[in-house]
């Protein structure tokens, strides 16, 4: 039998676009059932400004819930943020972080200077605020870890989401102060390489995240993600570091609250 955890943190979800079709109560039951697999806290993230009403909402009605404002670089329908909205928003006390932000040259290679634009103003906004960034990257190395030290210059820190890249990124990012986070990703088949970069992760820089609704980590491949699932990702993950479980769950929670310094334990 799976020994329980307690206390795992999702360091990055979207609780406002899980399909919530088998939770007939609702959101309120699904948050249910990630606490009965030991999920304490969750960190909500604002994608577009037009969605982020209904972000900052969620961390307020649920104690163990924060949020944050961005816009992710693959919403391109969405409104623009300049650095002084973002800072304005930023100020509510449910709001913990600057982001998601970054650089996709994947699916929006054609788009590279409008991604860089609203990326200096998140990094912008977070020197201003003293807030973390969450970072959205993909096959962009060199520009993003190149706009962190140039317009960062030393006093922005945060976490690189969902990470995929190499090592050598890993490293850049966490000389700047960054965090890694690790989600169900590294559980795939063909992610033997991901696993590579994981098992050399200092255990004081990294996070475990679900992503949810997406990218469900094993045994639940072709289903949405949730929040519970977290749980699947840190013994995956605690396996891989070659530590208890419960242990990592430890080690991540304390980098959560350490990174994301704002929110507070309930």
């Amino acid at each position: 039998m799976t020994a329980a955890l307690n206390g795992l943190v999702d360091s990055h979800c979207h609780l406002d676009r899980i399909d919530l079709k088998d939770y007939p109560q609702g959101l309120p039951q699904l948050l249910e059932a990630a606490a009965a697999a030991g999920v304490s806290h969750l960190l909500c993230i604002g994608v577009d400004m037009e969605s982020f009403p209904a972000v900052r909402e969620l961390a307020e009605r649920y104690a163990h819930v924060h949020c944050t404002v961005g816009v992710h670089p693959l919403y391109r329908q969405s409104r623009p943020a300049a650095r002084a909205e973002l800072v304005e928003l930023a100020q509510h006390p449910r709001v913990v972080a600057i982001g998601e932000t970054g650089l996709d040259y994947f699916y929006a290679k054609d788009d590279t200077r409008g991604q860089r634009e609203s990326f200096a103003e998140h990094i912008a906004a977070a020197r201003e605020t003293g807030l973390p960034l969450v970072i959205h990257t993909r096959d962009a190395r060199e520009d993003t870890i190149a706009m962190l030290r140039d317009l960062g210059d030393g006093k922005v820190r945060g976490v690189l989401h969902c990470f995929t890249e190499d090592l050598a990124m890993a490293e850049q990012a966490m000389e700047l102060g960054f965090y890694i986070s690790i989600s169900g990703i590294v559980t795939f088949a063909n992610a033997e390489p991901l696993r590579d970069v994981v098992r050399a992760l200092p255990l004081e820089r990294l996070l475990i995240e679900t992503d949810a609704p997406w990218l469900a980590p094993v045994p639940h491949r072709g289903k949405q993600n949730e929040p519970r699932f977290v749980a699947d990702v840190a013994r995956f993950v605690a396996d891989l570091k070659q530590l208890p479980a419960t242990e990592l769950v430890a080690i991540t929670r304390d980098n959560f609250f350490s990174l994301f310094n704002k929110a507070k334990p309930v």
